[in-house]
């Protein structure tokens, strides 16, 4: 049977290995995020420390681009498969967010601002994506990390900013089209 999601068939994520909590993110909740700038898809810099108010951080390792053939390889690391699903599952759920007092969401990768601004565009993303291209980011914040094809990327994982203060973290985040939902549910059982 397929289930779908905003119009599109759901992903399967059978046999693809779910990542384990390896407690890499254990030392975020709680304290203050870093101040970095990042560059953005808006074409504006963006340091979250400095935004008031409540933020949505999702982090993921990197999207594939049109038309590339994703190898086993990338398959069988534990939660790298699914970045454009848990991308997606934010863009649907957008709405519901600013309704439950989110004031912005954001995706990050280490991938670059061009190739970040064509997935905005062609899965029609209503929020900025950040590029921690440089790992500034991934360094200041000592953020879980893994080597594929000579580049380092972020593993997966999903956080809530508020004020410059990271209040929550799910990490890890699997399946990743779930990765919204998990964040809704706990805005709406007040936050706990």
């Amino acid at each position: 049977m397929t289930t779908t999601t905003g119009g599109h068939a759901a992903p399967n994520w059978s046999g693809i290995p779910e990542p384990e909590d390896d407690g890499a993110c254990q030392h975020l909740q709680g304290t203050q995020f870093p101040s970095v700038s990042l560059p953005s898809t808006s074409g504006k810099p963006i340091d979250i420390s400095t935004l008031p108010g409540l933020n949505i951080l999702f982090i993921y390792p990197r999207t594939g681009a049109p038309g590339e053939n994703i190898p086993a390889e990338w398959d069988a690391i534990p939660g790298a498969r699914g970045c454009t699903p848990q991308a997606c599952s934010f863009r649907d759920a957008s709405q519901e967010f600013a309704e439950l007092g989110v004031d912005a969401i954001f995706g990050c990768s280490t991938q670059d601002t061009a190739y970040q601004s064509e997935l905005k565009e062609r899965i029609h993303l209503p929020y900025e994506l950040l590029s921690d291209e440089k790992l500034g980011l991934a360094r200041a914040a000592k953020l879980p990390t893994h080597e594929w094809k000579g580049k380092t990327l972020i593993k997966r994982m999903a956080m809530a900013v508020e004020s410059g203060k990271i209040v929550k973290v799910w990490y890890p985040v699997f399946p990743p089209d779930q990765s919204a939902a998990q964040v809704l549910s706990w805005l709406k059982e007040g936050r706990t």
